[in-house]
């Protein structure tokens, strides 16, 4: 599917607020309520847009911590890990990556106690390393067409 300006503009103000009102989408794109709702559709179903989320503040939510920790899984132990690592409430998200680390988890915790059994958790699959998250700095961008971005960068200059 051949995402136009249109579908574009729809995309970034839905990034920006995933709760707009289809009317209120239409005004601020210029089309129609119901074009505005067969665009989504037709997103959706090609895969583009592919959900609609809350965003809570996990420290709000009683995790005192927010952490990094990537995984060196030992011979014979990814696979394992890949079936397992869904039963881990405190992942967020779960990255199979390059490099000398197979596995990138986002994490949070309540406290460093959780943190100790976590990691104990995950140490029978293999080496861990940990980077406890102090503050962000950049999260959930919004995704930028090509052109968007080439503007973007060269206001920064």
């Amino acid at each position: 599917m051949h995402i136009d300006s249109t579908n574009w503009k729809i995309l970034q103000t839905l990034q920006k607020n995933a709760r707009i009102s289809n009317s209120a989408l239409g005004r601020a794109v210029g089309i129609t309520s119901p074009a505005v709702a067969e665009r989504i559709r037709k997103m959706e179903d090609a895969g583009i847009l592919i959900g609609y989320k809350a965003e809570i503040s996990h420290f709000e939510s009683g995790h005192q911590l927010k952490a990094i920790i990537t995984l060196r899984a030992f011979m014979g132990r990814l696979k394992p890990f890949l079936e397992k690592v869904h039963e881990f409430s405190e992942v967020l998200n779960c990255y199979r990556i390059t490099g000398n680390e197979n596995i990138l988890l986002e994490v949070v915790l309540f406290d460093q106690f959780h943190l100790e059994e976590f990691i104990d958790k995950l140490i029978t699959y293999g080496e861990t390393k940990t980077h406890i998250v102090l503050s962000t700095v950049i999260e959930n961008a919004p995704i930028r067409t090509r052109r968007e971005d080439r503007i973007y960068k060269k206001s920064k200059v």
